[in-house]
């Protein structure tokens, strides 16, 4: 007989009838890389019995946008307009020529460290997205075989292909935005993409699939979608596109396609239910109408856009309308229990607190992630689903008389105690195998501290990083 593993706690979600449910002192019996059983009473034999006694067992966290490096968004959090602090390469760099500001050891150091940060936050599927910003142009094939080896030495069930672009954004002096263009480059980066995609799809037992990843639609070209959407319908994978997440972007896409981001995708003919489609932040009605006509998902990043002034308006509209929505952490810190308490807070700021309850917020996380990538044996814990677990300790919170709730009250992915990926524990008590936080974390920030003192070279200006960065408080003498 398979192994099997029961663990119990005040509070298990699972799964029945096609939502989830939750069972008072429950139990979860894992068998190989599946659940065999979620109740109260199991009366059969296990090898081991793990009582977590006060948490919450549940599903692991789908995350549509994860974070996989070490964010640069967090240095605009104070410090704007983006064009002035080194978010939008000025021209002189341009013309200098673009380089790639970390070498591959760090690109793949970042991946890895930031899939462990996905794990200690719950995480236990994602697909990853970094920033442009400091690449030469797109992700490279080298450093997602990197990413490909990390996520199956942690456990992480990952859709993994490199970022490309036949498009940049470029300032002047005054900070007027336009757009460049590379297309050859950007349409052998996809081919590249598309033959990793072919290599790595179903590889670490099922764990690594593939995905697809254009960057932005503002400075994306007609020819590159349409090739990305015939490959991944041709393989059945999900394709990722920024959109509707800024006014510049919206200007930039008026000016070049004369419509808006969704309607364009429509148009042209490049847009269908494998498509995963971050921000929605400046969507208009006809763009969330395309997206549910297409059965496309979209993809709610609340921390992000909260952090920059905008909110999705409005999440329980746009579950009205019928689109699928799952969501993405997108920057630092990759806490999606954090993420579903501020999409919680933006959407009763937009329609008011009768409009949305605490389980829509965690079935995005979940079960709508899911949907997405067209799965039902992951975001839920039922009987032949796959055991993706993430157990949340609620021994130092206060706890609600229901454990949602409590999750949208109480807790932050640092309650995150163990994770469970294809049955395996890839996290106990807050540990990874070979991973030494400490260490790998001050790694992480003299890695980020190099890039910072990088920044004058692909700012506006070439200002000193004391300027590009301005203190909170005057540096005491």
């Amino acid at each position: 007989m398979t192994r099997r593993t029961r663990l119990t706690a005040r509070w298990v979600v699972g799964h029945q009838d096609g939502a989830h449910v939750v069972h008072e002192h429950g139990s979860v019996v894992i068998e190989g890389t599946r659940v065999l059983f979620v109740g109260r009473d199991f009366d059969g034999e296990v090898a081991e019995t793990i009582d977590y006694g006060a948490a919450i067992i549940g599903p692991g966290f789908i995350d549509l946008d994860a974070l996989s490096d070490l964010d640069t968004t967090i240095l605009g959090y104070d410090n704007g307009p983006a064009w002035k602090k080194g978010r939008v390469w000025p021209e002189s760099y341009v013309a200098a020529g673009p380089y790639e500001m970390y070498s591959e050891a760090e690109l793949a150091f970042q991946k890895r460290f930031a899939f462990a940060q996905l794990v200690r936050n719950g995480i236990t599927t994602a697909l990853p997205i970094a920033s442009l910003f400091y690449r030469e142009w797109g992700e490279t094939v080298a450093e997602f075989e990197a990413a490909a080896a990390a996520a199956e030495d942690l456990g992480l069930r990952a859709y993994l292909g490199p970022a490309y672009r036949t498009g940049g954004q470029v300032t002047d002096a005054a900070g007027n935005i336009r757009a460049i263009y590379d297309e050859p480059r950007g349409l052998q980066e996809l081919e590249d993409a598309a033959a990793f995609a072919r290599r790595i799809d179903g590889i670490a037992g099922g764990r690594v699939r593939a995905m697809f990843a254009p960057d932005r639609i503002e400075t994306a070209t007609a020819a590159l979608l349409q090739r990305t959407h015939a490959i991944a319908a041709e393989m059945g994978a999900p394709v990722r596109q920024h959109s509707c997440q800024s006014p510049t972007e919206i200007r930039l896409v008026m000016e070049q396609q004369g419509t808006t981001p969704i309607d364009w995708l429509d148009r042209i003919g490049a847009i269908g239910p494998n498509w995963l489609l971050p921000h929605g932040t400046q969507a208009t009605e006809r763009d969330f109408a395309l997206m549910a006509q297409h059965g496309a998902t979209l993809v709610h990043c609340p921390l992000v856009s909260g952090r920059h002034g905008g909110m999705l308006r409005s999440f329980p509209k746009c579950r009205e309308m019928g689109i699928n929505i799952g969501l993405g952490t997108d920057t630092w810190p990759p806490d999606m229990l954090l993420n579903m308490q501020l999409g919680m807070m933006t959407a009763r700021l937009a329609e008011g607190m009768e409009a949305i309850r605490s389980e829509a917020l965690y079935d995005a996380a979940t079960l709508g992630g899911a949907r997405a990538l067209g799965r039902d044996d992951i975001g839920r814990l039922a009987p032949g689903a796959l055991a993706d677990i993430a157990v949340i300790d609620l021994r130092r919170t206060l706890q609600t008389p229901d454990p949602i709730q409590t999750i949208m009250t109480s807790v932050s992915g640092h309650d995150v105690r163990d994770v469970w990926i294809d049955g395996r524990r890839v996290m106990a008590d807050r540990v990874i195998p070979g991973f030494d936080v400490e260490a790998e974390t001050a790694r992480a920030q003299a890695q980020f501290d190099g890039l910072i003192a990088k920044y004058p070279d692909r700012t506006a200006g070439h200002p000193p990083v004391s300027e590009i960065f301005t203190p909170s408080y005057r540096r005491a003498q």
